[in-house]
């Protein structure tokens, strides 16, 4: 897999989508101090940094999540002063390149009186992380056979000009239909409509995924890490003694 490149003008946005999405569009569902903001924690459990480099943010983190807390930050492989790393994932992005984007005449729109089945679904295919309300970051599509939902995919971080397509999953009993398929089109004509470009993340792992991706018109973009840090509150005990 080659990595491409995008407008510089764009490309610093989706190197911190996160951090974008909260302090633009979604800065209604954000909780933020300075340097650091995360979603409420019944949206998403996505924390950002303005700059995983600069000590203020940490110091804006750990005020956020205080002393024991836990976040889930991109682009850190090291802990920082006062905190340590849990745990580390690999992932990928990609960008809509050549994607045939189209609406789905089967999909319907799912909303709140939807979730009960959704996280059902989610629970049973893992696509990711999915929360009572992370139904309200965006567009979330469905298909049902027959009444029952059997395939997801919707809109989740979202940063200027981008939207991140997410939660992307099929009842194992209806795999190899191409239901995945038809709701990313689906929600990425949603996306083009607004004017702005589609993205996703995938484990780097989900080879399967990833070809997937890249068959239907999705361009690897960078390689990334995801980690769950926690506070030890170890440096503003040092600063207090």
């Amino acid at each position: 897999m080659s990595v491409t490149s995008i407008d510089a003008s764009s490309s610093h946005i989706l190197d911190n989508p996160a951090w974008a999405a909260l302090t633009g569009p979604h800065a209604h569902f954000a909780q933020r101090i300075g340097h650091a903001a995360r979603y409420h924690h019944d949206v998403a459990p996505f924390h950002a940094l303005s700059d995983e480099d600069d000590p203020r943010a940490w110091a804006d983190l750990a005020a956020l999540v205080g002393p024991g807390g836990t976040a889930a930050v991109r682009g850190v492989t090291g802990a920082a002063a006062g905190w340590e790393v849990v745990r580390t994932g690999h992932g990928v992005q990609l960008v809509d390149t050549a994607l045939r984007a189209e609406p789905d005449p089967e999909a319907v729109r799912l909303g709140p009186d939807d979730v009960p089945e959704i996280l059902d679904l989610v629970a049973r295919t893992e696509p990711g992380p999915y929360l009572p309300r992370t139904v309200e970051l965006g567009t979330y599509l469905g298909i049902r056979h027959p009444g029952r939902l059997v395939a997801l995919a919707g809109e989740r971080l979202h940063p200027p000009g981008w939207t991140e397509i997410s939660a992307v999953c099929t009842d194992p009993d209806h795999r190899g239909r191409g239901l995945a398929t038809r709701l990313v089109r689906a929600v990425a004509a949603g996306i083009r409509e607004r004017g702005e470009r589609p993205f996703l993340h995938a484990a780097a792992a989900n080879a399967n995924a990833i070809r997937l991706y890249e068959s239907i018109g999705f361009t690897l973009r960078r390689r990334t890490v995801f980690s769950l840090v926690r506070h030890t509150g170890a440096a503003a005990l040092e600063e207090t003694a």
